[in-house]
């Protein structure tokens, strides 16, 4: 079998040689050749019309091992910077003896844009922008593009090759910028790759790399299991120090409650401790197969506090183009809007569902009264309308192009009128009598808000940024004391966390829904805790349920609901002053 040596392995190999002691480590059996032992096929392939990575070419290696049998479906195990490791060699081993499952390697190189002419140009490298950044970019070209194309392919002997597309059957790892690169695969499709090798792993200031270690804390664990590599003499020079990066991530995985395993070493930037622990390590990741990875259990007390072990999202619906509004009665009865349809709708006793209305005008805003009536935003009309109990409307204002609203127990209205092309972003007071005043303006895409428990305080959405503005609702209703409050979390493919609709529980905790799901901050405006939706982008949430226990989420053109540790606010009730806040 030919190994395949790679730029990126020889480059580390470069600057162990420049940076490192000599570093020697014991030969594990499995990187050996040993005779009687099958041997795969490493099939060489290319790749040069991607979609998700434009003008790039790349090479990249399929191994097949012997015992694999076209009618059972074989995991998969996925290289960054191409076969590293002696990698067919241990999984020839393995494989043989047990300790790993019938697998198929997929080694891919780096993108390349090349040039017409050599002679006077570079090539652009694409491993940075590929392997660095955060988001989903790398994880669907191996989703959308790659790993279909490797079931294209045959064996030397005519064998098709049928991959595994259950997450618990595949695994990803690499070295360096590879390692960060495998990371955020799984990371960001848990549910497709779950266990993870990472060896000398670049988590530092090069693409957001640094920001992982706080994520992981955050956010609500995911079923991953990985394994680290790193040694005390790698890089540090200007994007950060990797030593104390890998191991800044290795004490978030085990706070988050993620099965994690590590070697530390004394190298520097090199793979020769990688190659050395590769097959200790798949044997670490593949233990158990096939029991499935299991998520942990945070040791972020905001997830602990809000979340019910056992309790996960829920679909209430979907296939409704685009959802928000949601809002719930006294009650606790959830409805929300399909706008696209100019549907509006109820969720049942049942949990399915119902039709409300088949003419809401376009309504996006909900928000029910003191006195049971449910107030509008209608886009279609530019009205603010309200429907008493017996559904009956009125129109309440006129010429408004709002997004959302908040009707207060003392009947004030707040809408929120975002950015148009003929006026700014406003900020508007209906009082009881019809008056309206514009209370603030020039947020950038102001959209969803909400009062404090204590009904004393507004805070407003800031969609075009990463902020929850702050206001103090004076007795006339008007507002003071704006301030930037709220600091929210971006995706790494966006400039602003688009915060929309939002709600607090009744300990002061702000429930936003954002592009990362639903941001959860406490009442000093710290983000404590991200629980991401399973698709869509979050729009807007309400506490419902006849105890407002359950969190609903419109989420692109579905529905979710999770029920949860809290009991939500509502303007409607009286106000409820939460304890002081932890400093």
């Amino acid at each position: 079998m030919k190994i395949i040596t790679t730029v990126a392995a020889v480059l580390l190999q470069m600057c162990a040689i420049a940076q490192a002691p000599a570093e020697k480590y014991p030969v594990d059996s499995a990187s050996v050749e040993h005779a009687g032992v099958p041997k795969g096929e490493l099939i060489h392939c290319r790749w040069d019309h991607s979609v998700i990575f434009p003008g790039t070419r790349r090479e990249y290696w399929i191994y097949v091992p012997a015992q694999y049998r076209p009618d059972h479906p074989a995991c998969v195990y996925v290289n960054q910077d191409g076969v590293q490791w002696k990698a067919p060699t241990v999984f020839d081993n393995l494989i043989a003896s047990g300790e790993m499952p019938v697998t198929i390697g997929v080694f891919i190189q780096p993108g390349r844009v090349p040039v017409t002419d050599t002679a006077a140009a570079l090539d652009r490298f694409d491993r940075s922008f590929e392997y660095d950044g955060l988001g989903d970019a790398y994880a669907r070209f191996l989703l959308e593009e790659i790993l279909p194309d490797v079931e294209k392919h045959q064996t030397g002997d005519g064998r098709a090759i049928h991959l595994s597309h259950n997450g618990n059957d595949r695994a990803i790892g690499g070295s360096s910028s590879g390692a960060i690169c495998a990371f955020t695969a799984a990371w960001e499709r848990p549910h497709e790759f779950t266990r993870v090798y990472s060896a000398i792993g670049t988590y530092v200031g090069l693409r957001g790399g640094d920001r992982y270690p706080i994520l992981i804390r955050k956010y609500e664990p995911k079923g991953l299991r990985i394994f680290l590599q790193d040694g005390s003499h790698d890089n540090n020079i200007y994007g950060g120090d990797w030593w104390m990066a890998n191991q800044m991530m290795e004490r978030a995985l085990v706070f988050a409650g993620y099965e994690v395993n590590h070697v530390w070493g004394e190298g520097a930037h090199s793979g020769a401790q990688g190659t050395a622990l590769f097959p200790e390590a798949m044997r670490w990741l593949w233990k158990g197969w096939p029991q499935p990875v299991v998520k942990g259990s945070s040791g972020n007390q905001t997830l602990r506090d809000i979340l019910i072990p056992g309790k996960d999202w829920e679909l209430v619906g979907e296939k409704y183009g685009f959802t928000e509004g949601t809002a719930a009665d006294a009650a606790g009865t959830v409805f929300f809007q399909a706008i696209p349809a100019s549907t509006t709708y109820r969720v049942g006793t049942d949990g399915r569902p119902v039709v409300l209305s088949t003419d809401a005008r376009r309504a996006s805003g909900t928000c029910f009264a003191t006195d049971g009536s449910r107030y509008e935003v209608a886009g279609a009309t530019k009205q603010i309308l309200r429907y008493d109990k017996n559904g009956t409307m009125n129109v309440i204002a006129d010429g408004i192009s709002g997004n959302d609203l908040l009707v207060t127990r003392n009947g004030n209205v707040y809408v929120t009128a975002p950015d148009g092309t003929e006026r700014p972003s406003k900020l508007i007071l209906i009082r009881p009598g019809g008056e309206k005043l514009v209370v603030d303006s020039g947020l950038k895409f102001i959209n969803g808000l909400t009062l404090t428990p204590d009904q004393t305080q507004l805070y407003v959405a800031e969609s075009a940024s990463h902020w929850i503005w702050i206001y103090t609702v004076m007795p006339d209703g008007r507002l003071a004391n704006k301030q930037r409050f709220g600091w929210l979390h971006c995706p790494d493919n966006s400039e602003t966390a688009w915060p929309d609709g939002m709600k607090c529980d009744r300990e002061g905790r702000l429930y936003v829904a954002t592009r990362l799901g639903i941001q959860v901050l406490d009442p000093l405006g710290r983000v404590n805790a991200i629980v991401p939706v399973p698709s869509g982008q979050a729009s807007n949430c309400c506490f419902g349920g006849p105890d407002f226990d359950i969190l609903y989420v419109s989420s692109g053109d579905k529905v979710y609901r999770r029920q949860l540790h809290v009991r939500g606010c509502n303007p409607f009730e009286a106000p409820n002053k939460p304890g002081p806040p932890h400093l």
